[in-house]
């Protein structure tokens, strides 16, 4: 691909240098193209490595041989990394091997450190009355569709609601549910796949919920019930459309009793210097003004609560309402209770890359 990108950049494509990049990037296409169909070997550009990946059928697992930085290594099913060298070193003791490799994951996910992750998914887990959720960043959305990344982010959910750690320096402390620790195994995948990889936030929550993913796991919601109608399945459409609803409007808040003080006095104190600053309202009364006040923090509620935000499905009645009326026609009660969304990314500052300049600098040497 870059071999491409520098040939399209180049002046003179009739070149020493422009026709040797037009025959590499041709014969290096026929060959991919006929190794691929006849030997089944995929070849890929990854970080600078040039990697090549074979897939071979053994009865029921396949197994993958790769070739990084001159290293061959076997990996079963993608949980475990054998690497031919790294036994000869380990005196042919595999599981002194698997200690090595994952000695070197943690070098490579050292490296790597001071990348920025702001890409990767969100994603959600329950099992029995208990759902986590999960984000885990990665530099690139090429890595985030990753197959066998997302199998890694489903793992360490598995984990989580196993463990039920308290945070996440707790996680990376924890027995991962594929063996040895999560530490290990997120750096065993940094080594893999090449790029930083970051377990960045995660949440449990027990009970009654609600969940949607939303855009390949680009936002995730969990919506809490407290109810006697968690059998009905007009109770599970509602609490679909409350979590659809909070996925959808971004607030705040989930009702008004969670507004803290000092944020409604801020917003107050906002709204009257408006109307001082405003000569139709100057000279009104202050206990005039605190009336107008209170009626325009209804747009305030509206605007950050959940639970007062307009239905989108029928905006004549809020959430609260539309729950309350469900709760009625069903002659139970239904209560929402809290709600948790992770927006993948949301509040890490990206790096931005100029791949033009970099490009030009490589041409010019």
């Amino acid at each position: 691909m870059w071999s491409c990108l520098i040939y399209a950049l180049l002046k003179n494509k009739e070149s020493r240098t422009g026709r040797f990049l037009a025959d590499y990037v041709f014969w290096f296409g026929i060959i991919s193209t006929l190794v691929g169909m006849f030997a089944n070997v995929d070849f890929i550009l990854s970080d600078g490595v040039y990697i090549i990946v074979k897939k071979v059928v053994e009865g029921q697992a396949t197994i993958i041989i790769t070739k990084v930085d001159g290293v061959f290594a076997k990996t079963y099913d993608g949980t475990s990394n054998l690497d031919s060298v790294v036994i000869t070193e380990a005196n042919g003791n595999e599981e002194e091997a698997i200690k090595i490799l994952r000695e070197k994951g943690l070098a490579v996910a050292a490296k790597k450190a001071d990348r920025v992750a702001a890409d990767g998914v969100v994603d959600i887990k329950t099992v029995g009355d208990t759902t986590a959720m999960i984000e885990v960043n990665s530099e690139t959305d090429f890595v985030a569709k990753n197959a066998i990344f997302q199998e890694f982010v489903k793992s360490v959910l598995k984990t989580i609601i196993a463990n039920k750690p308290a945070d996440v320096d707790a996680l990376l402390a924890s027995n991962f549910v594929n063996g040895g620790l999560v530490s290990e195994a997120l750096a065993e995948q940094i080594y893999k796949i090449g790029e930083k990889l970051s377990i960045r936030r995660f949440q449990v929550v027990e009970g009654t919920v609600s969940s949607y993913i939303h855009g390949m796991g680009a936002t995730g919601v969990v919506v809490s019930f407290e109810t006697d109608l968690a059998d009905k399945d007009a109770f599970k459409e509602c609490a679909k459309n409350v979590a659809l609803q909070t996925a959808a409007m971004e607030v705040k808040y989930l009702d008004k009793e969670s507004v803290p003080a000092s944020v409604l006095a801020e917003e107050e104190a906002i709204l009257i210097n408006q109307m001082k600053e405003d000569p139709k309202m100057a000279n009104k009364p202050e206990q005039v003004l605190q009336n107008i006040v209170k009626g325009r923090l209804g747009k305030f509620y509206e605007n950050n609560c959940l639970l007062e935000q307009a239905y989108v499905k029928d905006d004549s009645m809020s959430v609260s309402k539309y729950v309350a009326s469900v709760a009625k026609e069903l002659g139970g009660s239904i209560k929402v209770t809290g709600y948790v969304r992770f927006d993948k990314g949301a509040g890490i500052e990206k790096r931005e890359e100029d791949y033009g300049a970099e490009i030009a600098k490589m041409i010019q040497g």
